[in-house]
């Protein structure tokens, strides 16, 4: 990998530590690997939609069936249904089924603190 740094970096380096190797391979410590990356985007790529984001938010005081969700968005099925695969593929949701309905539930309470950091950031920078 140390090999892949540009020179103009390496000079950077060189000015800037004593040990610019030592440095460098502290640097490369840094670098998270692509599975870890992989699914970070996955998290938020299933939070980049303002459906899905209605539907956590609507998911909060509990589960709902598919059809309760289509009201919520005031969306057809086909809508609503890709929107909660998308949720469920990413783990942000969980179902189970009761004879013929399909009912959703948060998948981990931890998506819900996700929403309520971006809330507190989207107040800080209003």
């Amino acid at each position: 990998m140390a090999d892949s740094v540009p020179e103009s970096t390496r000079r950077t380096l060189d000015r800037l530590y004593d040990d610019p190797d030592d440095r460098l391979g502290s640097l490369f410590e840094l670098t998270v690997d692509d599975t870890t990356v992989d699914a970070t985007r996955a998290i938020f790529g299933a939070l980049s939609n303002e459906h899905r984001i209605r539907i956590l938010e609507a998911l909060r005081d509990g589960e709902l069936c598919a059809c309760e969700i289509q009201a919520v968005l005031d969306a057809p099925q086909s809508t609503v249904g890709s929107h909660l695969r998308e949720l469920r593929d990413a783990g942000l949701v969980n179902t189970r089924r009761q004879g013929k309905w399909t009912y959703y539930r948060i998948g981990d309470t931890a998506v819900l603190q996700l929403l309520d950091v971006a809330d507190a950031l989207a107040e800080e920078t209003a």
